[in-house]
């Protein structure tokens, strides 16, 4: 996400004809979509982002454990 907006950031100043990126080359303004697309690549073949997600499931289920726990009066569990 971090170079799209730097891209899209970039792109408008090249279009706007804005600072110093005025006097960039379109290779430099447009590199940081390859870097995104690079990025997206090697997280995708790595299972990065898979396991992100999972972490992200684990983290809403035990959180919502904890809170089912609570409402019954039970200390949740401290791992």
């Amino acid at each position: 996400m971090f170079f799209l907006i730097v891209g899209v950031g970039l792109l408008l100043l090249k279009y706007l004809e804005l600072g110093f990126v005025a006097s960039l080359s379109w290779w430099w303004v447009l590199s940081p979509f390859a870097m995104a697309v690079a990025w997206w690549a090697w997280a995708d073949a790595t299972g990065y982002t898979k396991r992100k997600v999972m972490e992200k499931m684990d983290d809403k289920k035990k959180q919502r454990i904890d809170k089912q726990r609570e409402a019954l009066g039970i200390k949740p569990k401290r791992r």
